[in-house]
């Protein structure tokens, strides 16, 4: 399961991270990284963008990049 398949209320942990370079790098720089827990918040009414919290502060991130975040 990705990010982007996450229901809003949930909360899950991440696996594993996809992408390449400055994505990846991109990604783990807004704090998410393998083991940490999402929360999420709300979803754009189109779907994009998706409001989570991580850390204890609130992400929005591209429904791409969700595609990029596998999760448990």
């Amino acid at each position: 399961m990705t990010l982007k398949d996450a229901k809003i209320g949930q909360t899950v942990v991440v696996k594993k991270l996809n992408g390449e370079g400055a994505v990846k790098r991109r990604i783990m720089d807004m704090g998410i990284t393998k083991g940490v827990e999402i929360h999420i918040r709300k979803v754009a009414p189109l779907g994009d963008p998706v409001e989570v919290t991580v850390r204890g502060y609130e992400l929005s991130l591209r429904k791409a990049d969700a595609e990029n975040i596998e999760c448990e």
